[in-house]
């Protein structure tokens, strides 16, 4: 790391980036307001999105991936969440079923999906919430039960990324009624088979990206091989992946509010007020200003919490604090930087509706504020000092 925190990028992740960069200008920033508006969407630029690579960010080299860190993957994820954070939520749902897949299945099923969910012939996500469960991830109900060598799986899972869509899905059931944390297993569900019955799209305008929705699995047999982590594994396994994923959302909030600070600013020498460019009013400027501190400010602890995610160690605070700082952050500051916009920030052209709409889902996936701050405070109750 360089100082600061802020990650050197190396040659390799260096060229990932640029792929990055040259697919939001093609493919992302020029279509995403009509997205919003429920024309065409994310699953339209699938193919390009493989070609550049991001499907396989972190996937090994081996098996067709990048390889990558998981600092540049979050660093990506943000370029992609400043142009449509739907988008960006939607492709890295997508490149953590290939990763999960490659690092954790079985070499057969690996080889069943991975190259399809690279290539964007498949797309992918992980359910873990439902009608009646959300936060309380270890109250799930949906249910397995073992029927010979195979598992039989029944209930409901809403508010899924991706759902309206997805065909390799990461399903998390209960095994044992009661059983608590140590009773949930990981099973992949293939979204093309006998018993599984995907729902309505449950997201809104705003969120259409996210492609969100719900699906039903009634008597779906999953085979042996099929069980991706088995009971007293899977808990943790989300709860792991929970960590990473608090801290890219943290990087996609940092980088919504850093696009909605560059469309302002150029617009603040564009329109003149009082016979002067809105920049040279102290007050309409200093908004820009408290921004742009938060921002880099928020940067730091998600380039903290990558650090620990980068060595394999417990980012459970680190990612919190980036998390519940990046979104608030988010929240404030995309707001105000729309009002100094006046009434021009409600134009759809504009990032500012979707960006805000988008720090809202963002303070709730992946564990809402509230839950985080006590997560925090628990940490900061046992280790009686500041982190």
């Amino acid at each position: 790391m360089s100082d600061g925190l802020q990650p050197t990028w190396s040659a390799h992740e260096q060229v990932s980036i640029d792929a990055a960069a040259a697919f939001v200008d093609a493919h992302v920033r020029p279509h995403a307001a009509k997205w919003a508006q429920g024309v065409g969407g994310s699953h339209d630029v699938l193919k390009a999105a493989s070609d550049a690579g991001l499907l396989g960010l972190q996937v090994a080299v081996p098996l067709g991936g990048k390889g990558l860190s998981f600092s540049c993957k979050s660093h990506i994820a943000g370029m992609l969440a400043g142009a449509d954070f739907g988008l960006a939520m939607s492709l890295i749902n997508t490149h953590n079923i290939a990763q999960d897949l490659s690092v954790h299945g079985a070499p057969d099923l690996a080889m069943r999906y991975v190259p399809d969910l690279l290539a964007g012939r498949r797309t992918g996500c992980t359910a873990l919430t439902e009608p009646g469960v959300g936060s309380d991830f270890s109250a799930i109900t949906t249910r397995a039960q073992r029927v010979g060598d195979a598992w039989q799986i029944d209930g409901d899972k809403a508010w899924i990324i991706n759902a309206t869509h997805a065909d390799v899905i990461v399903l998390y059931a209960q095994t044992e009624p009661g059983g608590g944390a140590q009773g949930i297993a990981a099973f992949v569900i293939d979204g093309q088979r006998d018993g599984f019955v995907r729902g309505l799209r449950s997201d809104t305008t705003a969120t259409r990206g996210l492609n969100s929705g719900g699906f039903t699995l009634q008597g779906y047999q999953a085979h042996a091989d099929e069980l991706l982590y088995p009971p007293g594994q899977a808990f943790k396994a989300a709860m792991n992946s929970i960590n990473g994923a608090r801290t890219y959302v943290a990087s996609m909030c940092c980088a919504m509010v850093a696009e909605c600070l560059r469309v302002a600013n150029v617009y603040g020498d564009e329109r003149h007020s009082f016979g002067q460019p809105l920049h040279s009013h102290q007050g309409w400027r200093w908004a820009l200003a408290d921004a742009a501190v938060d921002v880099a400010a928020a940067r730091q602890l998600v380039a903290l919490a990558c650090d620990s995610l980068n060595r394999n160690v417990d980012a459970q605070t680190s990612a919190a604090h980036a998390k519940v700082f990046a979104t608030r952050m988010a929240g404030r500051h995309i707001a105000a930087l729309m009002h100094a916009m006046g009434a021009e920030g409600l134009r759809e052209e504009y990032p500012f509706m979707r960006h805000l709409a988008g720090a809202q889902v963002a303070s709730l996936t992946d564990g809402s504020t509230e839950m985080l701050l006590e997560r925090i405070a628990k940490d900061l109750r046992r280790s009686g000092v500041t982190p």
